[in-house]
């Protein structure tokens, strides 16, 4: 705290010195009786612990007028009207340099003050401003003529996680930019703890006005560190921000926030601090207002997004096999291959896999080492859905090479035979897929245990169907031989060498 041209290191052990107690009441009186801003709740507390307060200061006193911040002046002011006198008192803070625009102090005492406020800044404090006056009438905020109370140096250090947090963006390709009301000097502090790489460049909301739009997106593809600036302007930095075609995700808090946070392509409100308005116009509500939050949401939705164009090209590549072994038998004049009981059973198989086994796969290693997939990517982009075509196709070719060669000993043998390969090229393709930007060997070691139920599940039924004299006529089976089993066997490691073969070819690689 500086004050009557003093210094005054906060200690809890000690009450506040005379000389800091004006300061103090009207750093509390410019503030909200019930604050939502933690500053302004800071200063509460401040009052709690140092004022002997029980309640609120002043509490016969009635608050008659509120002068809000506005871009061109950065302060805000609180009219009080005391039970005795007829006079107003008005306490107002904000930005040093703008409650000294308002105050009747000499150019002298001004320069000095603010080299006090810098070097409050400098040291990583949010500096604040804290002026008042007593008038008979109340003027516009700009006109009135107030005294210089002092300066109030707050602290607000970063989370143990936010420097971590910040790297593990850039290595994502996520950009990180600060937007605050805070002193540029101090934002700059901030900025160089948190790990911000561009620290030396700084945009001031008075510079910002001063800019038109195709400057400002000039200006903000090499700034990291928006200071001074009021809420109302976020919404420009947004629009500049994707104008450049960045897509933006935009924190806030406060009831100005709400139309650059609904501008944003993703509005993300503060849940424990943040205002109702911010919280409806947001798509995003944090519950514990941790940036580093922010960042598992980002590794938590890659690996959905993963999952889910994994799922998308299972459903795609294993209906290929299934729809052919229906059809293509009956054109070639062959017996049929697949009734109505055989691919219900596949369904049995299928729908778990699309909706639990894929859920359920962990993240792939480097999720976070890859940059954001492009704006115009398509989920069903040609490259995938020709690679789920091979390798069905895969899958179907084999089954009816196995089925085919298989007729010469039955058509019950052909279908038993061309049936199981059928259900083990299912379970290939879901390791197959499961693996589709990692090695088998590192899909198998990796936990999910879904997909090994569901292995073991359609293997122990195909087992128990073609063990059963019973179910075997249920199904139109015969038993199979010891070679059979073999033939299986080869016939799956085929397809699981051919999905990792593709994987190989370039031409179908897909992010």
């Amino acid at each position: 705290m500086f004050a009557n041209r003093q210094t005054c290191r906060i200690d809890e052990q000690r009450g506040i010195p005379e000389n800091f107690r004006d300061l103090t009441e009207c750093s509390i009186l410019a503030s909200s009786r019930d604050p939502f801003d933690a500053m302004e709740r800071a200063f509460l507390e401040l009052g709690k612990e140092h004022l002997q307060l029980n309640g609120p200061l002043h509490p016969d006193w009635e608050l008659v007028r509120e002068y809000p911040i506005s871009p061109e002046l950065l302060m805000m002011s609180r009219a009080w009207k005391r039970p005795y006198g007829s006079t107003y008192f008005v306490a107002a803070k904000g930005a040093p340099e703008a409650v000294l625009s308002v105050c009747t102090v000499s150019a002298e005492e001004s320069q000095a003050i603010m080299a006090v406020a810098a070097t409050m800044a400098t040291d990583g404090l949010r500096v604040i401003g804290v002026a008042k006056v007593s008038v008979s009438e109340l003027p516009s905020q700009r006109e009135l003529s107030l005294q210089f109370v002092g300066l109030i140096g707050l602290s607000d250090p970063l989370r143990p996680g936010v420097p971590a947090a910040v790297q593990e963006c850039y290595r994502a390709g996520v950009r990180v930019v600060m937007i605050t009301g805070d002193y540029p000097v101090t934002a700059q502090n901030i900025a160089r703890q948190a790990g911000l790489r561009h620290t030396s460049g700084v945009i001031t909301g008075p510079e910002l006005t001063t800019l038109s739009n195709r400057e400002l997106q000039e200006r903000v593809e090499q700034t990291d560190i928006f200071a001074r600036v009021v809420p109302q302007q976020k919404l420009r930095i947004v629009a500049a921000l994707k104008a450049n075609g960045e897509v933006v995700a935009m924190t806030g808090d406060g009831v100005n926030d709400a139309p650059a946070l609904k501008a944003a392509d993703i509005g993300i409100a503060m849940g424990g601090r943040g205002t109702d308005v911010a919280r409806e116009a947001a798509s995003v509500v944090l519950l514990d207002d941790d940036f580093s939050s922010i960042v598992r949401g980002i590794r938590l939705g890659r690996r959905i997004y993963d999952n889910l164009k994994k799922a998308t090209s299972y459903i795609l590549a294993v209906h290929v096999p299934i729809a052919g072994a229906a059809l293509i038998p009956v054109l070639m004049g062959w017996p049929l291959m697949l009734m109505p009981l055989h691919v219900l059973f596949l369904e049995l198989v299928v729908d778990p896999s699309c909706s639990v086994t894929f859920e359920m796969e962990p993240e792939e290693p480097g999720v976070m080492n890859r940059p954001p997939r492009r704006l115009n990517y398509r989920l069903f982009a040609m490259r995938r859905v020709a690679m789920s075509c091979l390798q069905g196709l895969g899958v179907l070719v084999t089954i009816l090479a196995i089925y085919g060669f298989a007729l010469r000993e039955g058509e019950l043998d052909a279908r038993a035979l061309g049936f199981g390969a059928l259900i083990l090229g299912n379970l290939a393709l879901i390791f197959g897929i499961r693996a589709s930007n990692r090695g088998l060997c590192a899909t198998v070691r990796s936990p999910n245990r879904s997909a090994w139920f569901i292995t073991a599940g359609a293997i122990a039924a195909l087992a128990t169907i073609l063990g059963f004299p019973t179910l075997r006529d249920v199904f139109k089976f015969s038993r199979l031989h010891g070679s059979d089993v073999v033939v299986l066997i080869v016939a799956t490691l085929f397809l699981m060498l051919w999905l990792e073969a593709l994987k190989r070819i370039p031409a179908l690689r897909h992010e």
